[in-house]
Parts: structure tokens; sequence; C-alpha cells
């Protein structure tokens, strides 16, 4: 059995003697080892032209048209010559199989592109938002004793215990529209302590 030759020159075509391309991979799909030589012989410059073309790096190319001609070896008997020629299906093979790599290759630079942005950014100042809610919290508190004594409660039942105002009217043991207007009278007096516009 002859060897297949690396990627460059072809063999003579006179190998294949009377043989067309379709008879010969019927045989491919058979297993037939010296078929497969004839094919990758007669097959190997086209494909490794388009995986050049697509890629565009010598390296890869070969390593594309390599893949397609075992993808060939392991995929003969799908081919159907009512869809066109042995060479058509070799390039559409080939093409496809670049596509992908050129694909895969883009979607891995663009995962190191994010990833290196992403480390670049400015890492979350801990300190810095301790500081700013403890200033908020101080101004709440602050802001918490300007409300006359019904007010705040009203208001500290409601946020800090979660009481709805139906709850904080029986708490307080005062009428519904009495804490409802005690609320929002409050609320309006922190919006305006706290500088909140709205």
């Amino acid at each position: 059995m002859s060897r297949p030759l690396p990627f460059g020159r072809p063999r003579d075509a006179g190998d294949s003697g009377a043989r067309g391309l379709e008879e010969v991979m019927q045989q491919v799909a058979r297993g037939d080892k010296e078929a497969f030589s004839v094919l990758y012989d007669g097959v190997v410059n086209t494909v490794f032209g388009i995986t050049l073309k697509v890629v565009r790096d010598r390296a890869q190319a070969e390593e594309v048209a390599q893949e397609v001609m075992i993808d060939l070896w392991r995929q003969a008997a799908r081919y159907r010559p009512e869809a066109g020629s042995v060479l058509t299906w070799v390039a559409t093979l080939a093409h496809r199989r670049a596509v992908d790599r050129v694909r895969s290759a883009q979607a891995a630079a663009d995962r190191d592109l994010n990833t290196a942005v992403r480390d670049q950014q400015r890492p979350f100042d801990e300190v810095a938002e301790q500081v700013e809610t403890r200033l908020e919290s101080e101004q709440v508190r602050r802001c918490m004793h300007s409300l006359t004594e019904l007010q705040r409660q009203a208001v500290t039942l409601a946020y800090y215990q979660g009481l709805t105002y139906r709850e904080v009217a029986e708490t307080l043991r005062a009428p519904l529209p009495t804490i409802k207007t005690r609320m929002r009278d409050g609320l309006i007096r922190l919006r305006d302590c706290m500088g909140v516009t709205t």
C-alpha cells in the first residue's frame, strides 16, 4: 500500500487509472485503505488550498486539512453522487471545517479579551462602601430624631420591623387613617431632612 504524501505535490494522476473519484469513494466507504490513498492524492491539494485560504495560517491549515482527510475516511459512506461530485463534497467539508476553526479561534480571542478587560476594571472598594453606608445610616438616625415621637414609632414599626399599616395601627392602638397620616408626614420630613428630591 502506498503512503499518503505530505501536503504539496500530488502523486501522478495515473495512479488512479480509469477509476473515477466516485468509484474510489465507494471503495473508501467499504474501508479500502488503498482506495483512500488514491482519494487522498486526488483531493489533498484542493483541501489544503481551501483551508489555507480560510484560515490564513499554514500550520493551522495543515492541521485542519488533516482533520478533513480523517473526516473523509470516517464519513465516506455519507457521500451521495446524486448530490454533487466528490470534489464538491470534499470542498464543502473542508470549507466548513476551516470556518469552524476560525470561529473557534475568534471565540477564544474574545474570551481572552473579555477576561483581560474584566481583570483591569477597578476593584470594589470595600472600605469606601462601608464608610458611605455608615454615613447614610448616621444621616437616617439624625433625621429620625427630627420626627415627632408618634411619627418615629410608626415609621420604625413599618420600615425596620416590616409591619403593615394595619399592624402598626394595632400595635400603637391608633386608628388606621391616623397611622397612615403619621407615616406620610414622617416620610415627607425624612425626605426633606435627607435632601432627597422628587
